[in-house]
């Protein structure tokens, strides 16, 4: 049987001295994607959202997120390294970024978009729960490209030779695993409830995603080579990803079934005040004082 093997190049470009990566690249097109359907679809439930509340909403959640997703990877994943070289948390370029925490961010700057746009915040939540499947898609995409986060050894047929680190054995492709059922499956399933009109109560959407997505990462942990610093946490199958899933699972089960008994219509951005046309000034001859 004959290895398949990842040889495929992280660098998408060059201009010069500057290298364009398809992990950077993979950022940028989740993003644009998530902002057009969270647009869409706001559009199809016919809240009130303008193209400068996209912008802003957008531009919250991508300083969440980066901020969030470098910090959640450090202090989840770090194993006390950044506690000793805190300046290392400001490498980007050494890699490790934690979707945890990245949801975390995206949260926080959800609440931050809430408080600059008037619209909802479960509202944005459940705008952006249906957009980000997109995002994740990708990033494990450029996971694969980049030969990490791999998975377990296999003799399964499909099997792919990393390399370096990861040695000579087959591997699971647990990236594009995760790309399947992180990324599209959810995506589908919201998109597909999306369409239903009157539009589902707010909070559906969040709660939907977090519990596919904490039950698929769950799973997937077990073909999944646990990261090499912290190793199993229990019994030789429990990793950090699965600690920090379950809590997704439940929230989400929590939020789905608080949606449909608190039944909140989803909202838009509140109408802006009329303008009332002020009285005009009459002169002493009854015409308009200058």
């Amino acid at each position: 049987m004959n290895d398949i093997y990842q040889s495929l190049d992280p660098v998408a470009f060059s201009l010069g001295p500057v290298s364009v990566r398809w992990y950077g690249l993979a950022y940028v097109l989740g993003f644009a994607l998530a902002a057009f359907i969270l647009y869409r679809v706001a559009k199809r439930w016919k809240v009130r959202i303008t193209s400068d509340d996209v912008i802003t909403i957008m531009l919250c959640v991508m300083v969440g997120i980066i901020v969030c997703a470098r910090l959640g990877y450090c202090l989840f994943y770090g194993d006390g390294y950044y506690l000793a070289h805190p300046l290392d948390i400001l490498a980007f370029s050494q890699g490790g970024m934690s979707f945890h925490g990245g949801l975390v961010g995206a949260l926080l700057g959800g609440v931050v978009a809430w408080k600059f746009t008037g619209i909802p915040f479960l509202t944005l939540a459940d705008l952006g729960a249906i957009a980000a499947p997109l995002g994740l898609f990708f990033g494990r995409c450029a996971n694969f490209v980049n030969g990490e986060l791999w998975g377990a050894p296999t003799d399964l047929p499909w099997g792919v030779v990393f390399g370096g680190a990861a040695g000579t054995m087959p591997r699971h492709p647990s990236q594009l695993y995760e790309a399947l059922l992180e990324g599209l499956v959810i995506f589908c399933v919201l998109y597909a409830l999306s369409r239903k009109m009157p539009p589902r109560p707010r909070g559906t959407f969040l709660g939907g995603f977090l519990a596919m997505y904490g039950l698929f990462r769950f799973l997937l942990e077990f073909v999944r080579q646990p990261d090499a610093q912290l190793g199993y946490l229990w019994g030789g199958w429990l990793t950090m990803g699965q600690v920090l899933s379950v809590p997704l699972i439940v929230a989400g089960i929590a939020l789905v079934v608080y949606a449909v008994r608190a039944k909140l219509p989803q909202e838009g951005a509140p109408e802006p005040p009329e303008e009332e046309d002020a009285p005009a000034a009459a002169g002493p001859g009854g015409g308009v004082s200058s």
